[in-house]
């Protein structure tokens, strides 16, 4: 975590193909030609060095590439939504998996994207007119418990909650962030996330996934949040992660959940649980 991490890009597959995107981004950065490469898990990402200025690139303008950490690509394809599917990005922020999901639902269906900002919200609606996807719908809300959020229970098929989090799994991108957490901040962030998944999951039908995710290493916001969930939430259970990213030819270990590091996988660190509602 002390090293500097790369750029990661997502490939936008609805205006573009990996291989074509990979030697555009060759061509106009010749004096970094070699360090630019497709990957080493997700199968949509490209990795150029640090630093490398891609704002005013036509890639990016027409929504060819979207900055995303190869980590968080990873999720997107744990969720495993399909064409057709009605799916919620419960804290979307800016947007980033919002995209990453309507574009593996090859702009079919509905994404609803609720956030609690108007500015985070702001910045997905940039993103989204370059990406050219239809099928995405904003959505602030105030709270968990807005009453737009409980005027969709059980409606949807897929539901992803990536969970506000101390983001110590990004320590190689945001260094400052050690000295902004303690174990005060830690305890308030844990009744959110706990408040926040119990709210989320009440969206799901019957058959549908409700994948929980944060960018953080520590237990207390990852495994401790699923075990109280599922012990209060009898009609939940864990979808081991390897029976969906084998589908997609990724793998990343036998272990039930998603848990991605630095050390081993060059991402940011990761956690994702995904369950089923089975009642």
């Amino acid at each position: 975590l002390l090293a500097p991490a790369p750029l990661n890009l997502r490939i936008n597959t609805l205006n573009n193909s990996v291989q074509d995107t990979l030697e555009q981004l060759k061509s106009s950065f010749d004096s970094i030609r070699g360090k630019i490469h497709t990957t080493k898990i997700s199968k949509l990402g490209i990795s150029l060095p640090r630093g490398t200025s891609i704002q005013k690139h036509k890639l990016f303008l027409n929504g060819s590439i979207e900055v995303q950490e190869e980590g968080s690509q990873l999720l997107t394809y744990l969720l495993d939504s399909k064409r057709g599917h009605m799916v919620a990005d419960f804290c979307a922020g800016a947007g980033g998996k919002t995209l990453g999901i309507s574009s593996m639902m090859r702009n079919t269906g509905r994404v609803y994207a609720f956030d609690v900002s108007d500015k985070r919200l702001s910045n997905l609606k940039k993103r989204l007119k370059r990406s050219g996807a239809s099928n995405i719908a904003m959505q602030r809300i105030n709270n968990e418990n807005d009453i737009k959020i409980k005027r969709l229970r059980n409606k949807f098929d897929r539901v992803l909650v990536d969970a506000p989090c101390s983001g110590l799994g990004t320590l190689r991108r945001n260094p400052d962030l050690k000295f902004r957490q303690n174990e005060n901040s830690l305890s308030e962030l844990i009744i959110k996330q706990t408040l926040i998944l119990s709210a989320a999951s009440k969206l799901c039908k019957k058959g549908a996934y409700l994948l929980y995710a944060t960018c953080s290493m520590l237990s207390d916001e990852n495994e401790k949040i699923i075990d109280a969930f599922l012990m209060s939430n009898k009609n939940f259970i864990i979808i081991p992660q390897h029976h969906i990213m084998n589908k997609y030819g990724i793998d990343i270990g036998k272990q039930d959940y998603l848990k991605l590091d630095t050390y081993h996988h060059k991402t940011d660190c990761f956690f994702g649980a995904l369950m089923e509602r089975v009642a």
